[in-house]
């Protein structure tokens, strides 16, 4: 609340009072930084300017997960209708609403039982794009019970089921594999500058080291494992298809030298037959010999009548 209470007097200073001392950074590699500016900045930017404001609201959880895993925050995001992960509140019109109740307003239709004021405010960015937009970003800390009411609230709200599909809550713990929790987080898609933002807000808010989060971010870009390869780790296939790989191996060359061998004994029959023609002739004419024989028998005595001559013959005694 001390950080959120600086950067708001820090916004609402006069441009005569001094220069400012130089606003935060996120400073996470990896990520790209968009430009701060104090609230005073952006309220003084043209009508060709439109204004966004968001607002993330957590509280402290002294749960464990597993019964090992420290919890330390709850953090409310939301699952948009386009699939996209934000946190609550929307833009708003400069020209009707101050940017607290212009905010005050979308969540009111998001979440139904919150309002923030200039207290909450925590810093305000120019986003890159075509689109000349400078987003405003409000963090509020309440109790864990408080958080849950909004999420039960929320459930019930006018958008629900329409542009908002659910309240999540952000995992800030990163498992021993290095990609349970916030990693595997940070690697769905957010919208627009959402990500930055939770980034931020947790290095200012002092909710998760800076080196903490600058490794989930670096695992998020790693090269993932095929599918088939991680399930095969988790059931514990996966050192016995090596060795069945290698037994493969062996397999495979021995089936290579028996052919090898066949074919230098196919060769060196063909050179001895060459060596020996006149054993071949004879050999091929003691062939041809006895085919001919049943085949002159077959001329004379036709298989077809002695079969039917003996079929008559039995089939005639039993009528006598």
């Amino acid at each position: 609340m001390a950080a959120m209470g600086a950067m708001a007097a820090m916004g609402t200073l006069p441009a005569g009072a001094g220069a400012l001392p130089p606003l935060p950074t996120l400073g996470v590699p990896g990520v790209p930084e968009l430009k701060p500016l104090t609230r005073y900045e952006a309220m003084r930017l043209g009508p060709g300017w439109s204004h966004s404001c968001h607002a993330m609201l957590y509280a402290p959880n002294p749960g464990m997960l597993f019964g090992r895993i420290p919890l330390r925050y709850a953090v409310l995001m939301q699952m948009r209708f386009d699939g996209l992960l934000g946190f609550p509140g929307g833009f708003v019109d400069r020209r009707y609403w101050s940017l607290e109740d212009g905010l005050n307003r979308v969540l009111g239709l998001g979440l139904g039982c919150v309002r923030l004021t200039e207290a909450d405010y925590l810093c305000s960015h120019l986003t890159e794009g075509p689109h000349r937009v400078v987003a405003h970003f409000y963090a509020r800390q309440l109790t864990l019970e408080e958080l849950h009411t909004i999420e039960i609230s929320a459930v019930h709200s006018r958008d629900h089921g329409l542009e908002v599909m659910g309240m999540v809550r952000v995992p800030l713990y990163t498992q021993k594999d290095r990609m349970g929790g916030l990693p595997n987080f940070l690697g769905n898609s957010f919208v627009g500058t959402a990500k930055f933002q939770l980034l931020f807000a947790l290095k200012i808010l002092n909710m998760v080291p800076e080196e903490k989060l600058a490794e989930a971010v670096a695992a998020t870009q790693k090269p993932k494992k095929p599918a088939i390869d991680q399930a095969a780790a988790a059931t514990g296939n996966a050192p016995a298809t090596k060795p069945a790989n290698e037994l493969a191996v062996p397999a495979k060359t021995g089936n290579e030298l028996a052919d090898r061998a066949e074919n230098q004994a196919a060769v060196q029959a063909g050179a001895e037959a060459a060596e020996q023609p006149v054993a071949g002739l004879e050999s091929g004419a003691v062939a041809e010999q006895p085919a001919a024989v049943p085949a002159a028998e077959a001329v004379e005595q036709p298989a077809g009548l002695g079969a039917d001559a003996v079929a008559e013959q039995l089939v005639a005694e039993p009528m006598e």
